[in-house]
């Protein structure tokens, strides 16, 4: 059964902010269209809701990639399990995650995929916590501000757990 949830962010807040990325993203890119790289699997419903509300043309790929394992405390190390298989070369890409964290997740995909000779490649993320970035990574789009709690929920888990929640709240760990 679950653990006592405080709530952080209802579902029509977070749609909400879904829609004002999207409409920027749209803006920034009008005319264009871009590649999505989703990281799985926290960002497969944030990038799901984005891509939908989208007004330009988009493609969406994925890439596993993650410094948490089954812990709720970074391990420091990224590994991309399963990497995208499409030429991203003189495209628009975006790369989608929920969450930038320590940042080093984001950081290894940019310079990974900024090495393949994107047009532009930007990142995007629904939440920012700030106060555990161990990296300097460039974020591009930021949905909300959060503190450092450990948040589950909208594609976020703990332990494999807590995704198909459809707001985002705080869980005790310890």
């Amino acid at each position: 059964m679950y653990q006592e949830l405080q709530p952080l962010f209802d579902e029509t807040s977070i749609q909400g902010k879904v829609k004002e990325l999207a409409d920027r993203i749209s803006r920034d890119y009008a005319g264009t269209e871009i590649v999505i790289i989703c990281v799985l699997k926290a960002a497969a419903l944030f990038s799901a809701d984005l891509a939908r509300l989208l007004g330009i043309p988009s493609r969406i790929v994925f890439v596993s990639a993650s410094s948490y394992g089954n812990s709720a405390v970074s391990t420091g190390e990224v590994v991309i399990k399963n990497d995208i298989e499409v030429d991203i070369s003189g495209k628009h890409v975006l790369i989608v995650d929920t969450i930038a964290d320590s940042g080093r997740t984001l950081a290894v995909l940019a310079d990974h995929y900024g090495k393949r000779g994107p047009k532009t490649l930007k990142t995007a993320v629904l939440l920012n916590k700030q106060a555990r970035r161990t990296v300097d990574v460039r974020l591009d789009y930021v949905g909300f501000e959060v503190p450092d709690l450990f948040i589950v929920g909208y594609g976020l888990d703990y332990a494999e757990t807590y995704r198909n929640l459809p707001y985002l709240a705080v869980i005790k760990t310890g």
